[in-house]
């Protein structure tokens, strides 16, 4: 028998899971997750784990309550380590205690993992602190799915009120908070999907608020923030003032890669869709760097062109008889990101150049005598010619040997002809590569970007998007991630 673990998936955002939330997950061997828990926490499990939705929208539940908690029974008792992964806060509107109760009258071991409520999310990311010295000491939380059944004369008073589920009854709930003898005037909200960058909010008055539902259509699930405090946000509210904040783009990087600009899009308030249209695979012959490493101490030049290129080089070389002391010739490389993967394994990087493109490469070796020097390019299987040409014509032997190669992903043809159906097309797409706008135009075609802004990560990236058709909005200055962001928020 195995343990069952109740884990508060927090109000939206994946990043305000616990750290404990997160290490169980890491154990899991089955996750039961509802509607309410962002799916990305799912990458946290083990990739052989169970994933196993069980609901539950309003009025649609997957799962009844009762065979959710006979499931997790049946697969402790079969020694599977169970993580209940629940919106919010398991003990807060989230019938975690009933789903307590129901391992404990079966002796199955269960631990709670509180989580970040959506009250406490809500107040942080619209700028409405639940209690304020000058406003409120009281708050009181209720659910609004039963309207009949709460005391409003007791609820209807309270400084703040939170209500739970209770958007489409809200017409009728404010009517009775206001029959009771509360203003009219007094400030309320709604708020849908708090936390995460599609964050809804409708601000108004017990008075009010009914009508802009209905006006601007909002659905569950949303919760209300009735009281004075709800006055506050105007001046505190940070999260829907980021840059980017309702922006949706999309990352083309290889999957492995994407990490790098989607966080930083997400800092800025965007949601960011990863559509890989990179696959990083071995090279199909690796003889000829088997080769070149082999013979490594005789080269007086290593020049790198992507990461890629640094960690097939160093995958091979430690499938090899040698290691890094073998390496006694300079190293190069095209720019800040090839350059911090081989600073990460303790190599100098001799000589970079000032743009972070083949040209500036070339450029860069300028002032150095090549007749007769060795140099060693490891890289895709596919890449420009133009370095290996122009050091070539300096007296330079060079050996292009291939260390990976680049495919379209299996299944980006379907997932492109959903990202980019009519009516729910991103706001950005982003190029980081000639092969991403090369493998975009496969998998989804130019036509799809009609109506949604490219940005381009430098000229050679451009060149490549010019020559498919695909008209940019930006281009980076700095040929970086940091510089093709700089264009995005100059051009939003």
């Amino acid at each position: 028998m195995s343990k069952v673990y109740l884990v508060g998936a927090g109000p939206g955002d994946p990043g305000l899971i616990t750290v404990k939330g997160q290490q169980v997950l890491a154990q899991a061997g089955a996750v039961l997750y509802d509607h309410l828990a962002n799916a990305a926490l799912l990458d946290c499990a083990p990739p052989g784990a169970e994933r196993l939705y069980v609901g539950k929208k309003k009025a649609d539940h997957a799962l009844p309550q009762e065979e959710i908690c006979r499931m997790m029974i049946e697969l402790a008792r079969r020694g599977v380590t169970v993580v209940r992964l629940k919106g919010g806060d398991p003990f807060t509107f989230g019938r975690g205690g009933e789903e307590a109760e129901a391992l404990a009258d079966a002796g199955i071991p269960f631990e709670v993992v509180p989580g970040v409520s959506t009250p406490m999310g809500i107040a942080a990311y619209c700028g409405v602190p639940l209690t304020h010295r000058e406003h409120t000491s009281v708050v009181t939380f209720v659910t609004g799915h039963e309207v009949e059944a709460i005391d409003w004369d007791r609820v209807g008073r309270s400084e703040t009120l939170v209500i739970f589920m209770g958007l489409t009854h809200f017409e009728r709930i404010a009517r009775e908070i206001v029959a009771r003898g509360r203003s009219g005037d007094t400030p309320a909200m709604a708020v849908r999907w708090g936390t995460r960058p599609d964050q809804e909010t409708l601000v108004g008055t017990l008075d009010t608020l009914p009508g802009l539902i209905r006006e601007r259509g909002m659905k569950p699930p949303a919760t209300i923030v009735v009281g004075e405090v709800v006055g506050l946000r105007e001046k505190l509210d940070w999260f829907e003032r980021l840059p980017l904040f309702g922006r949706r783009i999309v990352v083309t990087r290889a999957r492995e890669q994407a990490s790098v600009l989607a966080d930083k899009l997400r800092a800025l308030g965007a949601t960011v869709i990863e559509f890989p249209t990179i696959e990083i695979r071995p090279a199909a012959d690796y003889g000829a760097l088997d080769r070149a490493l082999a013979d490594l101490a005789a080269y007086d030049w290593l020049i790198f062109t992507s990461a890629n290129g640094v960690r097939f080089f160093l995958e091979r070389l430690d499938r090899s008889a040698l290691d890094l002391r073998a390496l006694r010739g300079k190293i190069c490389a095209i720019g800040p990101a090839t350059r911090q993967a081989l600073e990460a394994l303790h190599l100098k990087v001799d000589l970079m150049g000032r743009e972070y493109v083949a040209e500036g490469l070339v450029e860069a070796f300028a002032p150095f005598d090549l007749e007769g020097a060795r140099v060693l390019l490891p890289r895709a299987a596919v890449a420009r010619d133009l370095v290996p040409t122009e050091l070539a014509r300096r007296g330079a032997r060079v050996d292009v040997v291939e260390a990976y190669r680049t495919a379209v992903p299996e299944g980006a043809r379907e997932a492109a002809a959903v990202l980019f159906a009519p009516g729910c097309k991103p706001d950005w797409v982003t190029f980081t590569s000639s092969s991403t706008v090369r493998n975009f135009v496969e998998a989804a075609g130019a036509g799809a970007l009609a109506g949604v802004k490219a940005a381009s990560i430098g000229p050679v990236t451009s060149a490549t998007a010019r020559e498919l058709r695909i008209e940019l909005a930006a281009e980076a200055r700095v040929f970086t991630i940091d510089g093709l962001i700089e264009v995005i928020l100059e051009a939003r």
